[in-house]
């Protein structure tokens, strides 16, 4: 669910060091807006920033790009940025749609994608706008390198299902599929929680995850 418009925010953003203005300028030299050629892992969605944070400090040698469309929330995650007695130099943020990634990311220029607790938009004529729809993964067929791999986590059992029904038809396959994440010692090794990850399972909701591959 996303936040109300908080007054300001697209100006706070404006400012921040940690958003990327202008992305489209940057396709195919993301490894230079990093300074490294360390891989590129992007969060569509990626709500106020816990998840990629905690990523981008566990995994100092890989860069983290995290994508959210709505200024009053992508505003709390450069909040968190900036309350950081070291700000972290290999994550950056983007205002943009997913829609759009073809346009800010080059051929095989990301190695990895994160897709956390998704809108499910559970109208069915809404299904093309799911982030693990087909229409979606022809997106990031365009911009993942080869070997690349998409990790997909919710608690939404019919956006889950749904998301497995997607993956034959688009061309891809499940590597490894949980029901219940937080009781699968497997996919659990080295699992970083998102907030809403940390809310739901807190109640005794099962969370779904799965990783794919074309």
């Amino acid at each position: 669910m996303r936040l109300r418009n908080i007054t300001g925010s697209r100006e706070i953003i404006g400012e921040s060091i940690f958003v990327i203005h202008g992305p489209e300028r940057q396709k195919g030299n993301w490894q230079g807006v990093f300074g490294n050629t360390n891989p590129i892992h992007i969060e569509i969605g990626m709500g106020k920033g816990r998840f990629l944070m905690d990523m981008a400090k566990a995994h100092p040698f890989v860069n983290y790009i995290g994508i959210e469309k709505y200024s009053s929330v992508l505003l709390r995650a450069v909040q968190k940025m900036e309350r950081e007695q070291d700000p972290l130099p290999n994550i950056r943020f983007i205002r943009m749609d997913a829609e759009i990634l073809g346009s800010v990311f080059d051929t095989e220029e990301v190695d990895r994608i994160y897709l956390n607790f998704s809108d499910p938009w559970p109208k069915d004529r809404h299904a093309k706008r799911r982030l693990p729809s087909r229409e979606f993964l022809a997106r990031y067929d365009k911009i993942l390198k080869k070997e690349g791999i998409i990790e997909f986590k919710t608690d939404n059992k019919d956006l889950f299902l749904f998301a497995l029904g997607e993956l034959e038809p688009a061309g891809w396959k499940a590597e490894k599929i949980s029901y219940d994440l937080h009781h699968d010692k497997d996919m659990m090794e080295g699992n970083i929680l998102t907030e809403y990850e940390e809310k739901f399972s807190s109640i005794g909701n099962p969370i779904y995850k799965y990783i794919i591959r074309r």
